[in-house]
């Protein structure tokens, strides 16, 4: 084995701790946010009751769903030294808005700053410092510099230049601005361009253009949704720990909780993300073409009931998850017993 695939062979297995120990932040935390929307409606973070505290419990575990992955991310390359400094990394890739994907580079920088700085040699009256002040104080400082000046500022400047991009096909509409839309959506599900598309859909709503959103609502539930599908239908290419998932991505998929796919498109980027952005950008294109529109914010099939064409916005959703499942089957390799042995929580 070469030294090029040896190092890409450890970035997987990298990627693949931090995963197994963020699902159950997601689990939890999008199963519960779907019962406070199903308590209490829609705008349940708008209106003071039980449901609206349900919700709230479900946003503080998916919150530190990033964080969770970033700090593991950072103990499988440097050990106990790198967990610190690996949530910290994450949850710097929250605040930033960058998502998942920001949070996988802020774990991995992490890790090698950590394995880096434990390599230094010093004195043995100094050397029960390193972990509790010297590796913490240093790493924390050096992946705030690269988070902050580094990646923050790509991550706004592609936020507003996908939003200015969809603001100007917006005009036009049509099969090629929901093929954009909906793999915006579903690139890096909750990060600046996902954050950009369903701004866009906002904005056309305040207007009284629902069109977008009805397509926001069908790219942003197939990623969980077809790789629930693909669960079920392609066992070979997931292992244990990831076919167990298949409960929260349906719910996830049912509820506009696109973050159930997080974990799946963490652990194997290169080949769930092209699958997830092609079943999105079909759907949504699809529901330009029939016209669907949905007046309403949130809330996934609790409120299809909204859309101008129930049933035919259901055939579209149907269509996207399949085609979803179908590029897995295309893309996804068959899962080795080394990274099933990974993947093992």
């Amino acid at each position: 084995m070469s030294k090029s695939e040896s190092f890409f062979g450890d970035i997987r297995k990298h990627l693949m701790t931090g995963v197994s120990y963020m699902i159950p932040f997601v689990v939890p935390g999008g199963i519960l946010i779907a019962i406070g929307f199903a308590i209490g409606g829609i705008y349940v973070y708008d209106t003071p009751g039980f449901g609206a505290d349900i919700f709230a419990w479900g946003k503080v575990a998916m919150g530190l769903m990033v964080p969770a992955m970033a700090g593991y991310i950072a103990f499988s390359i440097a050990d106990r030294p790198g967990i610190a400094v690996g949530f910290i990394a994450g949850m710097l890739a929250e605040n930033q808005g960058s998502g998942f994907l920001g949070g996988i580079v802020g774990g991995l920088l992490a890790g090698y700053i950590v394995k880096a700085l434990k390599q230094i040699k010093v004195p043995d009256m100094v050397k029960s410092l390193m972990p509790v002040l010297f590796i913490p104080l240093v790493g924390t400082f050096i992946v705030g510099l690269g988070m902050t000046y580094v990646l923050g500022g790509p991550a706004a400047w592609l936020n507003n230049a996908m939003l200015n991009l969809l603001n100007n096909m917006g005009e036009t509409g049509g099969v090629l601005l929901g093929l954009i839309q909906g793999a915006m959506l579903a690139f890096d599900m909750g990060g600046p361009v996902n954050k950009a598309a369903y701004a866009f859909a906002l904005a056309a709503a305040d207007g009284n253009n629902w069109a977008p959103m009805a397509a926001n609502f069908i790219a942003s539930m197939s990623p969980p949704a077809g790789i629930a599908l693909a669960l079920v239908l392609f066992k070979d290419k997931w292992t244990k720990v990831e076919r167990e998932g298949v409960g929260g991505c349906v719910i996830g998929g049912l509820a506009m909780i696109t973050e159930f796919a997080i974990p799946y498109a963490a652990a194997d980027p290169l080949h769930v993300l092209p699958a997830t952005m092609v079943g999105s950008g079909v759907g949504a294109a699809l529901s330009y073409v029939f016209g669907l529109t949905l007046t309403a914010p949130h809330g996934g099939l609790f409120v299809i009931p909204l859309a101008n064409k129930p049933f035919v916005w259901l055939l579209v959703f149907a269509v996207s998850i399949v085609v979803t499942a179908g590029m897995l089957f295309i893309l996804k390799p068959k899962v080795t017993e080394s990274q099933e042995k990974a993947l093992s929580l």
